[in-house]
């Protein structure tokens, strides 16, 4: 663990060791690893992080709340105690002419850049202080996709999007608009590394034709990470599901890595961009959790045999290692990745 292995292997300078991240929201685990419950003691998981040699952080912070209507989708069992669930499913449009009417830049309001940058500024500064020994990312969340998926929920957005494409292109402007901003203001912190998020896919893959995603998506991402690039930080894209189809698109339009589930295909990705891109993750969540030890050390190898040769990937779980992951499931994963990190060949 180093913020040095995670800085070299961000930049394409293949570290002794294969460095590590994750997304872990769970606190048996911890305690495991630490002694320590952080939801009894918060400065657990920093422990836990040193421990379990984490050399990055993901994290993304799009800033004070929206203020106008958005859409509650409501929210199953998923935390440990069901501390999460939401029964509440309710949008505040009637119909996907609302939609289409709706411009959310004049509604919820684009954020002055220069103010949204001392925040920005002053969160990162203290979140990289308190984990030193990790690179903290900066990042957004609703960028374009996740934002229509926020504000509208999903029936009401695919229903939309697809009935006028070119009438919901002026709503995505208004999201784009929002979304630079921001992007302006985490070009102007220090912050190096960037988490470009945005749920474009389901497990299915692409939810709107290809070429939709395009001609409105994909031309903003460009021109949003062009921003940060310009600033000289790195980008790095993530997504749920399985955005396969998309992997050249988005390498196109300027990402410096992809964090993504075992859904994408980490072969191809390995293949194409092993030597240009970072690469994160794809240790399937479900072999975790439901599999035993066989199958845990099946997805690390996998990983691994796949990865060792690339100087930018990390170790990780696809998607996150949540509670109900068995602790000794987890605590193998752990070892095996510290075993395998050596780039054995």
């Amino acid at each position: 663990m180093s913020y040095q292995r995670g800085w070299d292997a961000i930049h394409l300078r293949m570290p002794d060791t294969i460095p590590h991240t994750e997304y872990c929201s769970h606190p048996r685990l911890v305690k495991a690893v630490v002694g320590v419950d952080p939801r009894e003691d918060p400065s657990a998981w920093r422990r836990f992080y040193d421990a379990t040699n984490y050399d990055l952080l993901w994290s993304t912070d799009d800033g004070p709340g929206w203020v106008g209507p958005t859409t509650n989708m409501g929210h199953a069992v998923f935390q440990e105690g069901g501390t999460d669930y939401d029964a509440d499913i309710s949008c505040p449009f009637a119909d996907a002419d609302e939609v289409l009417a709706f411009r959310p830049d004049e509604v919820y309001g684009v954020p002055d850049v220069d103010e949204r940058a001392v925040y920005f500024q002053e969160r990162w500064d203290a979140a990289q202080a308190a984990y030193p020994n990790q690179i903290y990312t900066g990042g957004y969340y609703k960028t374009v996709f996740s934002a229509c998926i926020a504000a509208f929920g999903w029936d009401l957005f695919l229903t939309a999007g697809g009935m006028d494409p070119q009438g919901f292109d002026a709503v995505l402007e208004g999201f784009y608009r929002i979304s630079e901003a921001n992007f302006r203001a985490w070009a102007k912190t220090t912050a190096p590394v960037f988490i470009c998020h945005d749920d474009i896919v389901w497990t299915s893959g692409p939810v709107f034709r290809p070429e939709w995603y395009r001609q409105y998506v994909f031309p903003r991402y460009e021109r949003l990470w062009d921003i940060l690039k310009s600033a000289g930080k790195k980008v790095l894209f993530c997504s749920d599901g399985d955005f396969t189809p998309f992997v050249h698109d988005l390498a196109a339009a300027g990402a410096d890595g992809f964090i993504f589930e075992p859904l994408t295909d980490l072969e191809l990705i390995v293949r194409e961009y092993g030597e240009s891109k970072v690469i994160i993750g794809n240790v399937d969540t479900r072999a975790l959790t439901f599999g035993g030890s066989a199958e845990v050390r099946a997805e690390v190898e996998r990983c691994w045999e796949l990865g060792r040769r690339c100087p930018g990937y990390f170790f990780a779980v696809g998607n996150h290692i949540p509670h109900n992951v068995p602790v000794e499931n987890a605590l193998l994963y752990l070892q095996l990745i510290e075993d395998y990190g050596t780039r054995r060949s």
